[in-house]
């Protein structure tokens, strides 16, 4: 395992290129005589060529690249510790400008090159298992956090590999920003000469569930693949495990899935994370088999990862062989997903927690801490 501390100095902030509007970077550029163009060169050397200095884009007059780096800074965010993990598995904390933290991961798998994003600053769906939603939401990111969160993990890779899929799955709820959200997988998945090229087949975005934004989602008619977190088979479970269902529900949710694949054809994933002697009964398991029956839908197990400060544990090898095997009875598509980055924290929130947690100990935010497993 390695721990790498990327902190830079923070007392000087200037504006990322990113967060500029397009207007605002035209006026910039023809107040410094240049040309429109330069916009998208800029962008693309973001986006595309991986610069992270203006130094780096060549191409540009020197003058210009004097005067920009005096006010702006290609990238906004900066990533504050990197954690790698033996099975390749790369954590990144990113430090935003008002020096808010979030998560992204990297999850490199035989010809797949995966990244996790995060679109909130903690979380407010108070999902009980869940480190992202110690201490509630903060705020929402805006376009160019989420985006930049892609390109520092994108900038990990080597050059001759890319992207292959991006999952909307990191702290926070999705569709409470959805538009900024959009516009950044819409950089993410485009194909052209800004864009990364990682096809919205590729893009999936996960939700607690909130059924009037998966329907806005559903009517833009894009194939990006949607995953509901759904944890219980029953209202009165689930009410236990993720609070916001008491004024929602389940049908409510479901109903939305059917309409996202009436419009969209694309099958709903449906998790549940398994919580020991909690949700993992193999009459849990029938139950969520009958209510499933019939849909287009698959449904993702995930074994709960420990976290400290929680009571959850993780379920037996026998409980899940059991549960699997229940749902398939009911011919359910069902997957277990596999544990990654479990020497890293890499369950969503666990790291900000931590690093949070040593920081209110020893009163500095700025020094390199630790994290559990590390």
């Amino acid at each position: 395992m390695e721990l790498s501390t990327l902190n830079a100095p923070r007392n000087v902030k200037p504006r990322g290129l990113l967060e500029l509007p397009r207007e605002e970077l035209l006026a910039w550029l023809q107040a410094h005589d240049q040309p429109p163009l330069r916009a998208r060169q800029l962008r693309r050397w973001i986006v595309v060529g991986r610069a992270t200095s203006f130094d780096q884009m060549t191409d540009l007059p020197l003058l210009l690249r004097e005067q920009l780096a005096i006010k702006f800074t290609p990238l906004a965010t900066t990533v504050d510790r990197r954690y790698s993990s033996s099975d390749g598995t790369q954590k990144l904390l990113v430090r935003l400008h008002d020096d808010q933290i979030v998560e992204c991961v990297l999850l490199p798998e035989r010809n797949r090159r995966t990244v996790c994003v995060s679109t909130q600053v903690g979380c407010g769906m108070g999902c009980v298992f869940c480190a992202s939603g110690i201490g509630g939401v903060v705020r929402n990111l805006s376009t160019a956090e989420i985006l930049e969160q892609i390109l520092h993990a994108r900038n990990l890779l080597p050059a001759h590999e890319r992207l292959t899929n991006v999952v909307v799955m990191g702290m926070g709820e999705p569709m409470a920003n959805l538009d900024a959200l959009l516009e950044a997988l819409a950089t993410a998945a485009a194909a052209d000469s800004l864009g990364l090229g990682v096809g919205a087949r590729h893009v999936t975005i996960s939700t607690v569930g909130l059924p009037a934004k998966i329907r806005q989602l559903a009517d833009l008619g894009k194939q990006y693949h949607l995953a509901v977190s759904l944890h219980a088979p029953n209202d009165a479970l689930r009410n236990q495990i993720v609070p916001t269902n008491e004024k929602i529900g389940l049908a409510a949710i479901l109903e939305a899935g059917d309409y996202f694949f009436e419009k969209t054809g694309r099958q709903v994933t449906y998790e549940y994370v398994l919580l020991r002697d909690l949700n993992d009964r193999t009459g849990h398991a029938a139950e969520l088999g009958r209510l499933l029956r019939g849909r287009h839908a698959h449904v993702n197990l995930i074994p709960f990862n420990d976290v400290e400060g929680l009571p959850y544990r993780r379920l037996t090898q026998e409980a899940l062989t059991d549960f699997t095997e229940i749902l398939k009875q009911y011919n359910i598509s069902v997957k277990v997903r596999k544990r990654k980055g479990a020497d890293i924290d890499a369950a969503c929130g666990q790291l900000r927690r931590s690093v949070l947690d040593a920081a209110a100990r020893t009163g500095r935010d700025s020094e390199p801490v630790a994290a559990a497993g590390v």
